[in-house]
């Protein structure tokens, strides 16, 4: 009988020998590292919610411009706020008549029904003569046709994940004036008010 075989081969049948000490070494290191990644990225979620939180939803929050009054959005550009909403307000075209049409485009990206046509202080939808920064216009003004009918368009909810077209029609006493569109979609909270500037001709 081969006692050194005997005496070398201690194992149970049908089990294979631990894994050395650095394979287990590795493999707890892999975990830790991962569940710390994790923990990273759920930490930094919860804080872009907490200050979502803190500020509102109605806040602006784009690259550029801020859309406020001093710094206006331009003809083409989109207001974006924090919870989904999008507003752009397109390049003004001339008609033979001497007036000019524009769109005010809303895109609801948020999660829920929106109302945008609801009575509210300040109107929703608003057209003036002059910069976004000054309260009056001199030396010129501007008409608003149809602001009955683009009133209206805004009543009708607009649900999630829709987009809802106005146009607005106006006249301006002569050719090359600024005017501002401001928009104040309605809120149960608050919303910012989007500032447009766009020149007419």
């Amino acid at each position: 009988m081969d006692t050194e075989a005997t005496a070398a081969d201690t194992s149970p049948v049908g089990t294979s020998p631990a894994p050395a000490d650095g394979s287990r070494w590795f493999y707890g290191c892999s975990i830790a590292v991962i569940a710390f990644f994790a923990l990273i990225a759920l930490g930094a979620a919860a804080l872009t919610e907490f200050e979502k939180g803190l500020d509102g939803d109605g806040q602006m929050e784009q690259p550029g411009l801020s859309g406020s009054a001093y710094e206006p959005l331009g003809p083409g550009m989109t207001a974006r706020y924090e919870d989904g909403l999008w507003i752009t307000v397109s390049h003004p075209r001339p008609h033979d008549d001497g007036v000019y049409s524009l769109t005010v485009t809303f895109e609801n990206g948020t999660d829920e029904e929106l109302r945008l046509g609801e009575d509210a202080y300040p109107s929703p939808l608003d057209v003036r003569a002059g910069e976004s920064r000054d309260a009056y216009a001199t030396g010129y003004s501007v008409t608003r046709l149809d602001s009955e009918k683009s009133a209206a368009a805004l009543v009708p909810p607009l649900a999630e994940g829709k987009e809802r077209v106005v146009t607005v029609r106006v006249k301006p006493t002569r050719k090359g004036v600024p005017i501002t569109v401001e928009v104040t979609p309605p809120d149960a909270g608050y919303r910012e008010t989007a500032h447009f500037q766009v020149t007419l001709g």
